[in-house]
């Protein structure tokens, strides 16, 4: 039996359907024994205390300004303007983080420069490849371990 939207009961139906069947059930109700009302109403009195509670819901007012942002109706001070301290905070911290890292890199392009101004070698050598071949060879050692070097018969 497939029922179609047509053959179903309208609201206005639906409700005179429910009035009619609380109707002849109270009708009839009043010709059971007492225990048997007695049983119902405790019963029912159970279902009632077991009953969930019905969630409620609180609609505040929604507000849509000029500029087609949207907020609600009654918002204190710190409600808006609480978003601001955690972005001072990290443009703050980013601005602190770049300062930080320009320190360093000026103090170690000092460090460099004072090793290259005060070093015995002048600074156009480092600038040669031949030198840093000389320094990998390892021509620097000290010139006693070179003479004990030649010495010794291997």
């Amino acid at each position: 039996m497939n029922r179609k939207n047509e053959d179903l009961l309208s609201p206005s139906e639906a409700d005179q359907f429910g009035q009619a069947t609380a109707a002849l059930l109270r009708q009839e109700s009043q010709f059971l024994p007492a225990g048997i009302k007695d049983r119902l109403y405790a019963a029912r009195l159970t279902a009632l205390s077991l009953q969930k509670p019905e969630k409620v819901r609180i609609q505040q007012p929604v507000l849509a300004n000029v500029a087609g942002n949207w907020s609600l109706g009654s918002r204190s001070f710190w409600d808006n303007v609480g978003w601001i301290a955690p972005l001072m905070v990290l443009v703050f911290g980013l601005i602190g983080i770049a300062q930080w890292q320009q320190d360093s890199r000026i103090n170690d392009i000092a460090e460099l420069d004072v090793a290259l101004l005060t070093d015995d070698v002048p600074p156009d050598a480092y600038a040669d490849s031949g030198f840093m071949g000389f320094l990998k060879n390892g021509l620097l050692a000290d010139p006693d371990d070179r003479l004990d070097s030649a010495k010794s018969p291997s």
